[in-house]
């Protein structure tokens, strides 16, 4: 009879440890599928055109977070030369890899190659269309017109960004060359690309808006 006592005790906390363990187990789990996956989706600004390992965008705001103490893996998607048209024919399969949030920065090659601000806007829209359906957080990271291009194709390009940051609900940084456009200490010698000071300064700048691009519910 004693010893039956000591066999029903024992299942008991068998059962009752079981159920900690699972418990601590499912709470390990949680924690570990918390991380967020920020993909930095674009052209050679984002793919490192120019630079050595580590020294590209993707790969400094990965150290910023890191710094700031977030759970992140920043996911490098940039394809050297890619114009918005490019980006968007490459969206479905570069979105299999499904990212928590995204940057977006397109639209320089665009200028480079003149090419109809209607359809640049187009092609955005498209890429902001299928981002929202699959219900991911953007920050948009526009792009300005160079003056050579005349006052009319400057007002259309340069309208793009904040009118389908405004349609989409998107988080907007401006101009993603912001105090590193035209200035040559922090540019390659194309001086079109900026060097590793002149992601650093990019990286600074665009971290609070990262910050609140990542804590959106």
């Amino acid at each position: 009879m004693f010893s039956g006592k000591i066999k029903r005790v024992n299942w008991l906390t068998l059962w009752i440890w079981l159920l900690t363990v699972g418990g601590l187990a499912g709470t390990s789990v949680s924690v570990a599928a918390a991380q967020q996956k920020l993909m930095v989706y674009g052209d050679s600004l984002v793919a490192g055109y120019g630079l050595n390992a580590g020294e590209g965008f993707p790969e400094q705001l990965q150290q910023a977070l890191d710094d700031d103490g977030y759970d992140v893996q920043v996911v490098n998607a940039g394809v050297s030369g890619d114009t918005t048209a490019g980006g968007l024919a490459r969206l479905d399969w570069t979105l299999s890899d499904s990212p928590d949030a995204m940057i977006i920065v397109l639209g320089g090659n665009d200028l480079l190659r003149g090419l109809n601000p209607s359809q640049t806007r187009e092609n955005l829209r498209a890429i902001l269309e299928h981002v929202r359906a699959r219900g991911i957080p953007v920050l948009l990271c526009g792009m300005l017109a160079p003056v050579n291009l005349g006052p009319d194709y400057r007002q259309q390009f340069d309208a793009i960004y904040p009118e389908l940051a405004g349609e989409f609900g998107a988080g907007l940084y401006p101009f993603f060359l912001d105090g590193v456009a035209l200035r040559p200490e922090l540019n390659l010698p194309d001086g079109m690309h900026p060097n590793k000071a002149g992601i650093a300064k990019i990286t600074r700048a665009i971290l609070p808006h990262a910050h609140a691009l990542l804590e959106q519910d």
